[in-house]
């Protein structure tokens, strides 16, 4: 099938580049655009003690997770359209992105390998939500 625009979810991990790789081979042969998102942690589950410096690590996490997409990006070894860090609820931020770019192919990776934990998998809502097409890229053995 020919693919115009995927989306490449990823996580900060080195099973990221691995993905990205079979996102690029797919699109590669049609030079379709990647956009690749990733989630940024947040910090809120430290109690309210911390809160004076939640601001630190929240630029901390910015100024990580922005080197780790950089290095993505330079290592894809093919153009990609956008790097997007999201914040909050990761599955939601997909299905906007895959409405307004135009995506048809959306790319997860899944490091569940039993099958139960395929059935509650993050990327189930994806899957039941989204009007493209989803692959997921097991990761478990990696």
């Amino acid at each position: 099938m020919r693919y115009s625009h995927l989306l490449v979810s990823v996580a900060v991990s080195p099973e990221s580049h691995y993905l990205l790789a079979k996102a690029v081979a797919i699109a590669r042969p049609y030079q379709a655009k990647i956009t690749v998102v990733t989630l940024r942690a947040e910090p809120e589950m430290y109690n309210q003690l911390a809160a004076p410096m939640l601001e630190d690590i929240r630029g901390v996490l910015q100024e990580e997770t922005q080197t780790f997409l950089n290095e993505l990006v330079a290592q894809a070894e093919y153009p990609l359209t956008r790097a997007v860090i999201a914040t909050g609820e990761l599955s939601e931020y997909i299905l906007d992105i895959c409405e307004k770019q135009q995506v048809d192919l959306v790319v997860c990776g899944n490091h569940n390998q039993n099958f139960f934990s395929r059935t509650t998998c993050s990327a189930k809502k994806i899957v039941s939500s989204t009007k493209v097409d989803v692959l997921l890229i097991p990761l478990g053995g990696l």
